[in-house]
């Protein structure tokens, strides 16, 4: 009797059965898995993310700035956007020639039907005021450029652009036809005075001038240079607007410097040069309507 009690139990004994019961017993969720994988894998993504969580993650998505007119391309194609919008002089458009036709005149009614047509009637003083004006502009930009140790100024130097050397052969031209070259006016000292001390504070501030100045007689300054001598001095062709080369291309040599210069500075820098853009071009228009004073 005690020597039954004291012997092995077959069930406990046999190694492989033993070890199926172990299985079967401790490791259900194993085989659960084994089952229905996908379920388990459903299981893991709902808990892995509380609602709140979600809404915390949306709103820390970024948000990107909307981007100035032009900015992709770089800071002169800025600049240009803003001369598009500054194109009229003190928001009227000129006609300088007065023989547009009834077709062109509906056309430029119909792109801005409140501003009003003005047909310039220039004198040859007025004239000369604008070229001697023009000429202290000019002088002033490329002589600061010329002379200062700023190096963002150095890269502007001998461009082609220049327009000072010009303008004074245009001056004696006129001398010689017994005309007296006046003084520079109040605006021409004002602005040439306003350069001087843009170009001590600032580089992109300063640069702003210079692309703009240079930028509006190539876009448009010779074309009322071109159509006043039509109607003054007998089409002669000034040196004003004469360049050993072409002009666009020289003016695109400029530009692509000053997109890499601009590359450098903050959104400040490029919104500050922005509005010096603006001032430029309104120190120019008034400088052409000395044209008919």
């Amino acid at each position: 009797m005690a020597s039954s009690l004291l012997r092995p139990t077959p069930l406990l004994s046999t190694p492989h059965k033993l070890s199926h019961l172990h299985t079967s017993l401790s490791f259900p969720s194993e085989i659960s898995t084994q089952r229905n994988p996908h379920n388990h894998l459903l299981n893991l993504c709902r808990s892995s993310s509380t609602p709140s969580q979600q809404k915390a993650s949306q709103r820390k998505r970024t948000r990107y700035r909307k981007q100035y007119p032009g900015e992709s391309v770089g800071i002169t194609e800025e600049m240009r956007f803003v001369a598009m919008r500054l194109r009229n002089v003190n928001g009227k458009k000129l006609d300088l020639s007065g023989d547009k036709t009834e077709q062109e005149e509906e056309e430029d009614d119909d792109d801005d039907d409140e501003v009003k047509k003005e047909t310039w009637k220039p004198s040859k003083e007025g004239f000369l005021k604008y070229l001697v004006d023009s000429k202290l502009v000019f002088d002033t930009i490329e002589r600061i450029v010329d002379e200062s140790e700023n190096v963002s100024y150095a890269y502007f130097r001998r461009t082609g652009l220049e327009r000072c050397e010009s303008l004074e052969k245009d001056l004696q031209w006129f001398r010689g036809q017994d005309l007296v070259i006046p003084e520079p006016s109040n605006i021409g000292v004002s602005y040439a005075k306003y350069l001087e001390e843009q170009a001590g504070e600032s580089a992109p501030l300063f640069l702003s001038h210079f692309y703009s100045i240079y930028f509006s007689h190539i876009a448009g300054g010779q074309v009322i240079v071109r159509q006043v001598s039509e109607k003054l001095l007998e089409g002669k062709e000034l040196e004003f607007n004469r360049w050993e080369g072409d002009a666009q291309d020289l003016l695109k040599g400029v530009r692509e410097k000053l997109n890499v210069l601009g590359e450098h500075w903050t959104r400040d820098e490029k919104n500050k040069c922005l509005k010096e853009t603006a001032k430029a071009f309104k120190y120019m228009g008034q400088i052409v309507r000395l044209i008919i004073l």
